[in-house]
């Protein structure tokens, strides 16, 4: 059973790198956290300015330290600039993470999530030695639902009121990989 590492990870595909995000990276999640096309099914603290995504960056920063969670910004080859971000909200070491995600929207239907997933998912079943990798979906995100399944994730089913937020209970279609035998 292995938890997150103390030094931050950087992950690599061919047109990715997965890395951690800085508060330099303000300008970038706030372009992608206050577009509702991306936020339509992915639940975010209201943002007014640039500014207040400093407090979001925390938050994850402290999740890593802490060693319940990992969330790496998306950039592409030799860039900076992060096109989304990636990772477990939640983990729980020797048995699962909960996955999350959202990408700039001028970066749909190329590739890149199920790039950076397959990513993920390696470091998970392989680094952390996860049994199980889960993501919850809300009703109607039929995109997430389809680079999901592109990536061999399963779906075992609806479950009501999984989800609380804003002091109100969501209904999420669940998602599941577990670890290939072989690994």
């Amino acid at each position: 059973m292995k938890a997150l590492p103390d030094q931050f990870p950087v992950l690599q595909t061919p047109r990715l790198h997965l890395i951690e995000i800085q508060h330099a990276h303000q300008p970038d999640l706030f372009y992608l956290l206050t577009d509702k096309r991306v936020t339509a099914y992915y639940h975010v603290v209201p943002l007014k300015e640039v500014g207040d995504v400093r407090k979001v960056i925390d938050f994850l920063k402290q999740r890593f330290l802490d060693k319940q969670g990992i969330r790496w910004g998306i950039a592409l080859q030799g860039r900076e600039e992060l096109i989304g971000m990636i990772g477990f909200n939640s983990i729980v070491p020797g048995h699962k993470g909960v996955l999350v995600f959202a990408l700039v929207q001028e970066y749909w239907g190329k590739g890149y999530m199920a790039e950076a997933i397959a990513a993920v998912l390696e470091y998970g079943f392989t680094t952390l030695e996860l049994k199980r990798i889960e993501a919850e979906v809300l009703p109607g995100n039929i995109a997430s639902e389809k680079v999901l399944i592109k990536t061999g994730f399963h779906a075992e089913g609806l479950l009501q009121q999984w989800m609380l937020w804003d002091n109100k209970a969501y209904d999420i279609n669940m998602y599941a990989q577990v670890r290939p035998p072989h690994q």
